[in-house]
């Protein structure tokens, strides 16, 4: 269903309130450089510190925004199972073509919570579900062969890994089947996650180098990977260098060098990146030709 170059979609703030101009902005530009869906309401977008009427104000515009050119896939994730469906209710209602699911966080449930947690949401709603595995920042971690579990469940469509453990892309492939979607969410493996029957990226990078960004999966998808690895290469020193400090700081930061006037203001208890990271991140963008 999905694949491409998906930004995650940073959330502006203009004096702590969510700013829709700035915002809708930033999706028309996605759609005319080509990125292939959209994710508000992700871990780029700061989900984490909205409360959930701006959360659902954030996917709301989106979809609003996007209007059907490209699907939307909304982020739904929570560590309360009846908070994500209350997420997916509204993401359903509003248009959205998936949820973004991660696994639940700071509880630390077991495989089979894990699976459970996902079971009763498809019981619950029957919009189409990406699972979001990221163990860094969950600290619970959906096991290959939980994620062959849930991939039975008729309405969980794929999952957007970032376990950064590489066969696992191998190993979902073989268990889950040709048709379950398979989305890599670390930028700077992407080259080999698409290698390994990948079909594309949810992507930080995205956000402020859409265009090569969707250059480098269409290379990828065609098969031509000379390309790929040339565009790679461009965009490489950037995936670093968004991860130089604490994410989202330098992606906004980015953005603010690339687009007059982004903001780059975060919330508590984000803060903004080092001057260190900053340098790092100019450095990139110049190698990547955005500045």
């Amino acid at each position: 269903m999905f694949s491409g170059s998906i930004p995650a979609l940073v959330t502006p703030f203009c004096d702590g309130a969510f700013n829709e101009k700035h915002f809708r902005a930033l999706i028309d530009w996605q759609i005319e450089q080509g990125s292939s869906a959209l994710v508000p309401a992700g871990t780029t977008g700061e989900a984490s510190t909205l409360s959930n009427a701006e959360h659902h104000r954030v996917i709301e515009v989106c979809i609003e925004q996007a209007a059907g050119r490209v699907p939307v896939i909304a982020g739904c994730g929570s560590n309360d199972t009846n908070n994500a469906i209350l997420h997916l209710n509204f993401s359903k209602k509003s248009g959205a073509a998936a949820g973004l699911v991660v696994a639940p966080y700071y509880n630390r449930p077991n495989q089979e919570g894990i699976y459970a947690h996902f079971e009763h949401m498809t019981k619950k709603n029957d919009l189409p579900i990406l699972l979001y595995n990221v163990p860094a920042r969950t600290v619970t971690d959906i096991k290959p062969e939980t994620v062959a579990r849930l991939a039975k469940l008729p309405t969980v469509i794929g999952i957007k890994d970032a376990s950064g453990d590489m066969p696992r892309v191998t190993d979902h492939r073989l268990a889950c089947g040709p048709d379950f979607c398979l989305l890599s969410g670390v930028d700077e493996q992407s080259l080999a996650f698409n290698a390994a029957g990948g079909k594309g990226c949810i992507s930080v990078t995205a956000n402020v180098a859409p265009k090569l960004c969707a250059e480098f999966q269409a290379a990828c998808a065609s098969g031509d990977y000379d390309l790929a690895r040339e565009l790679n290469d461009k965009l490489y020193p950037l995936h670093l260098a968004l991860f130089s400090d604490a994410s989202p700081g330098p992606i906004k930061y980015a953005l603010s060098r690339v687009i007059k006037g982004f903001p780059t203001e975060l919330r508590l208890p984000m803060t903004p990146p080092s001057d260190v990271s900053c340098r790092q991140v100019d450095a990139a963008l110049e190698n990547a030709g955005l500045i």
